[in-house]
């Protein structure tokens, strides 16, 4: 069987952490499992795995601090896995840096959908390098071969799910965006009209850059079409 890479699978329950892995194992994957929070990062710098799905509650140290921990150093994807179907988990876990999350109880399909888009997305932006490495949008400059992102000369700091949207938004700035689009090109993957990943995003991407949620001038949600960057606002 072809081997599509290594999963780091961070998880205490150890029924759900062996069907899991064994469902992946026999989707082409290699999976290493890890019960506890505090030996996730060493784990993650001896196996430099492909993809890590994280629990967000373990012993020893929380999903949420190992994710902000690993993103320190590690900038592959990274998916959470939480039990608790609330808004501000996302927020927290997106905003330190999840590529990604999954609500428990897992579903298999879903999560290998997940699995998979999130491990074609750094190959898609590999192989769409063009010669320009800077995006200009009034004082916005995103800068693609650094990673970086300055406002009036000043970096603010992004996380890579961050990232891609505002580049995404900034590539099309003037433009209006549907979601579905906006799916596809940041996550690899259509909208499943559940998902409010990229709501939360955009609201974390407005906190950033002081845009009134109440009153965005920035970036703007145009109902029912997408969303808006809009140019003379930077």
């Amino acid at each position: 069987m072809e081997n599509y890479g290594t999963i780091l699978l961070v998880e205490d329950d150890v029924s759900l952490a062996q069907w899991v892995a064994e469902y992946l194992t026999n989707q082409g994957y290699t999976t290493v499992c890890c019960a506890r929070g505090d030996l996730a990062v060493e784990q993650v710098k001896k196996l430099n795995p492909d993809l890590v799905l994280l629990d967000l509650m373990l012993p020893g140290q929380d999903g949420i601090s190992v994710c902000r921990a690993l993103r320190q150093f590690y900038h592959k994807p990274i998916i959470m896995m939480t039990a608790k179907d609330e808004e501000m988990d996302e927020v927290i876990g997106l905003e330190v840096g999840a590529s990604d999350y999954v609500i428990k109880p897992v579903r298999p399909r879903a999560l290998l959908a997940r699995i998979k888009s999130a491990l074609r997305l750094p190959q898609e932006a590999d192989s769409s390098k063009t010669a320009a490495t800077q995006l200009v949008v009034g004082n916005l400059v995103i800068d693609s071969q650094a990673r970086k992102v300055l406002l009036d000369g000043s970096e603010v700091i992004v996380s890579t799910s961050e990232y891609l949207l505002l580049n995404f938004l900034a590539s099309h700035a003037g433009e209006v965006v549907s979601r579905d689009a906006v799916f596809k090109a940041t996550k690899g993957r259509e909208y499943d009209g559940l998902d409010r990943s990229v709501d939360v995003l955009i609201s974390a991407l407005r906190k950033k850059f002081n845009d009134d949620p109440q009153n965005p001038e920035k970036i703007k949600t145009i109902w029912g079409r997408g969303y808006l960057l809009v140019p003379s606002a930077w």
